[in-house]
């Protein structure tokens, strides 16, 4: 059909044209609703349809008999105007303004008469426009076809991807776990070897230890052998050396003795006109030899038998000096009554011839007077020393009463500084030991700058006694109660420490005299034997408070057994002797003791004045003369002596009388010490007359 081909060849014309060859968007639909409105309503006229019938038609009319070509071209041409038209997006029903206001019926027959190619024109818009609905349809189809076979693709792709990257993870972990694993199994075999190893070097270890114990245990066994091989001869040695010694001491007897006749001879010397001052000379210097090796002997330990030896020919030739001396004294008296015989008869012949008689006088021997006096022992203290004992015991109280609002506080801080300055004063008391030394002086100087009010370190904190006005009261008499108790219990046990803790004790007093009283009041009321004072029994008094002022302690109603208490007892009378007689070594010496030697003898005569107690009296004088003794013997000589002799001769009778047989065991102790002292010393009286005589001689 000929409108078909003009359609096809329209349809061509328009694909060459400029807007034919635009390229329509895929996403023109995103643009909005209303490009798509026109192809979804039912088909209009353009706006622009009245131009076209007023300008296009006429001229079809007109050029009618034109051929086909021009035909072709006009319904091009008709059929390029709309599409070169911009599409408005608002649809009006109308033609044109012009022939819709035309009122007669002219021009409606004129429409009429152009309604069938305006029809036919609109037919072919609507095609055209289908056909490229179609092709815009078919495209998008593609479009979506195509877009859908891209997304597959690319899912396709993402989840092989993703799959590769789960299996690459998983390879991933897999060598990471076998890496782990195999570098557990490396570090597994090194510590099993490094166990194994260790194992080795134990049992190695064991092994040698085993072998060097079993050395061990042999030269510990040779060394006990060799301990007790030098014991056993020590033992032989000091048994040998005891028998060597005494054999001295009888061979400085025997030669002492035979001195003593050599020097008996000296009354032949006027009468038999003889010099013997070579023989008694040689003697002495026989004596001092001996002495010496006495002497040497007791300061090195036991004499050896070189020194026996020479003992031995010393006494020999002491022995033939003697022989000599006797020998020369018959020569002397053989000449003598040889000389008298011949002189005797002179004097008879001269008698005979001259017969005057001869007067002879005699002369009165001289007697030198000589008496003893007894005096009856006392039965209480001296009064004076009473008063001493209650002026103490009236310190300690006013003490005690300066700090009993200390004792007595509820404050927690006050509590707190009164048990600080309680440990500040005791612990270093308790520390003093046997070990002399920088150990005492510090002890001495925290005690000493505690008491001057200076801070010093006690259990991490600084303590001082001006914390409380009632600090120092408190220290001082808490430093001397436990001097006390330390001599109480310390001294009873270890009798050498009595000596390191008088010696602070008296550095303290020296220079803290209150503290030294409060240490007397102390002594005096756990000790009254130190006064001397034997308390009485007063009227109307308990049996258990008469045994405390004794000094016994008392428990429960039990009193202490006699033995802890004669312990006590002699704890406090040691420490008591050994603080007469001790200075500190670092203080002034320009001053004097403020507790010295000189309370020690009054101590002594007191006790001596007194009647004795049994088994107290015995205990206690052994404890003191054992402990300042050869001090007081220093310092009184003559005297001391004199009051030992008193102890031996009129004192020991008084307390062996008192004493049952069950208690001599204290007076026995006491006797044996004093024989013991009294032999050296005669010994050493002997030893020192014989040195001045060869003195003289020497001088002479």
């Amino acid at each position: 059909m000929p409108s078909e081909g003009r359609c096809w060849e329209t349809l061509q014309a328009l694909r060459s044209s400029d807007k034919g060859r635009l390229c329509y968007h895929r996403d023109w639909l995103l643009r909005g609703e209303d490009v798509l409105e026109e192809c979804r309503s039912v088909p209009k006229l353009s706006s622009y349809s009245g131009w076209v019938v007023d300008h296009v038609l006429p001229h079809m009319q007109e050029n009618q008999p034109s051929s086909e070509t021009s035909e072709s071209s006009r319904s091009t041409s008709d059929l390029e105007q709309p599409s070169c038209v911009p599409k408005s997006p608002v649809r009006t029903p109308a033609f044109s303004p012009v022939s819709s206001a035309t009122p007669d019926g002219a021009e409606d027959k004129h429409e009429s008469q152009h309604a069938e190619p305006m029809a036919l024109q609109s037919s072919r818009g609507i095609k055209v426009e289908g056909c490229i609905r179609m092709y815009e349809l078919v495209h998008r189809m593609r479009g979506r076809e195509g877009l859908r076979q891209w997304q597959e693709e690319q899912e396709r792709k993402v989840r092989a991807l993703s799959e590769m990257a789960s299996e690459q993870l998983k390879r991933f972990d897999e060598r990471k776990e076998l890496k782990h694993h195999k570098e557990f199994q490396d570090l597994r075999e090194v510590m099993e070897k490094s166990s194994r190893e260790a194992l080795g070097h134990q049992e190695k270890l064991k092994a040698e230890h085993r072998h060097r114990a079993k050395i061990l245990n042999l030269k510990l066994r040779e060394a006990e052998q060799q301990r007790l091989k030098q014991v056993e001869q020590e033992r032989l040695r000091k048994e040998e050396g005891q028998v060597r010694l005494r054999g001295l001491y009888g061979l400085q007897e025997e030669v002492l003795h035979l001195n003593q006749q050599l020097d008996a001879s000296e009354q032949h010397k006027d009468v038999l006109k003889v010099d013997l001052s070579a023989f008694r000379t040689r003697g002495n210097q026989l004596c001092g030899l001996v002495s010496g090796i006495i002497r040497a002997t007791s300061e090195n330990g036991f004499p050896t038998a070189e020194d026996q030896a020479v003992a031995e020919r010393a006494l020999q030739e002491m022995r033939d000096l003697l022989t000599s001396l006797q020998q020369e004294i018959a020569r002397a008296c053989e000449d003598k009554r040889r000389q008298d015989l011949e002189a005797q008869v002179k004097r008879q012949d001269s008698h005979m011839q001259q017969g005057p008689e001869v007067h002879r006088e005699t002369p009165a021997p001289s007697q030198g007077p000589g008496g003893k006096q007894n005096e009856d022992l006392q039965v209480k203290v001296q009064d004076s020393t009473m008063r001493w004992y209650h002026q103490l015991q009236d310190v300690s109280s006013q003490c005690v009463l300066a700090f009993e609002e200390l004792t007595n506080s509820k404050d927690s801080q006050a509590k707190k500084v009164k048990m600080d300055l309680q440990k500040a004063a005791t612990i270093p008391v308790s520390q003093i030991s046997t070990i002399a030394g920088s150990k005492l002086k510090e002890i001495f100087d925290k005690i000493h700058n505690l008491l001057s009010g200076k801070p010093v370190q006690s259990g991490g904190r600084s303590v001082s006694v001006t914390l409380n006005p009632q600090g120092l009261d408190f220290v001082q008499y808490k430093l001397a109660e436990k001097f006390v108790k330390q001599g109480e219990e310390e001294v009873a046990s270890h009798h050498e420490a009595a000596f390191p803790i008088a010696v602070v004790a008296s550095g303290i007093w020296e220079l803290h005299p209150r503290v030294g009283d409060l240490i007397l009041a102390h002594l005096h009321r756990k000790c009254p034997y130190s006064v001397p004072f034997y308390p009485p029994f007063k009227e109307g008094m308990a049996l258990e408070d008469y045994q405390r002022t004794l000094g016994y302690q008392v428990k429960d109603s039990k009193v202490e057994q006699q033995d802890n208490f004669l312990k006590r007892m002699s704890g406090m009378i040691r420490l008591y002797a050994a603080i007469i007689q001790l200075r500190w070594p670092y203080g002034g010496r320009q001053q004097i003791h403020p507790h010295g030697l000189n309370h020690g003898w009054r101590w002594l005569a007191q006790i001596l004045n007194m009647e004795p107690l049994s088994d107290v009296t015995a205990t206690l004088l052994f404890d003191f003369l054992e402990v300042c003794g050869n001090a007081l013997m220093k310092q009184y000589q003559v005297q001391f002596w004199k009051m030992i002799l008193l102890i031996k001769e009129d004192y020991f009778p008084r307390i062996e009388a008192i004493t049952s047989s069950g208690q001599m065991g204290s007076f026995i102790r006491l006797k044996q010490f004093l024989e013991r002292g009294a032999e050296r010393e005669s010994g050493r009286h002997r030893i020192l007359s014989r040195l001045q005589a060869l003195s003289c001689q020497h001088r002479a």
